[in-house]
């Protein structure tokens, strides 16, 4: 997975969280401090989800991969080639 797939599974997640505690908030009602700490703490994930999202670095794209066929080559693109450190094929090598 790439960063950026763990950050939007993170924020999911995060979003998860977030509305279970609504429905909790629902149930149990908003005034407790137990409840009003639970809210502020999923809060806060957003928050520092938030800025390690703008703060992460950027992802290098893969260079595309070029598939190599396992067939020869044809013979009639090297007709006019020199040989690599023997010099052209009608001539002699000094």
């Amino acid at each position: 997975m790439s960063l950026n797939d763990d950050l939007t599974a993170v924020q999911r997640c995060l979003d998860d969280l977030v509305r279970s505690v609504s429905r909790l908030e629902q149930r149990v009602g908003a005034g407790g401090l137990e409840i009003r700490r639970v809210r502020t703490d999923a809060d806060h994930l957003r928050e520092s989800l938030a800025l390690l999202r703008e703060t992460a670095p950027e992802e290098r794209s893969r260079p595309e991969m070029v598939p190599v066929p396992d067939v020869p080559y044809n013979s009639a693109l090297w007709s006019d080639v020199d040989d690599e450190g023997l010099g052209a094929r009608d001539r002699h090598a000094p």
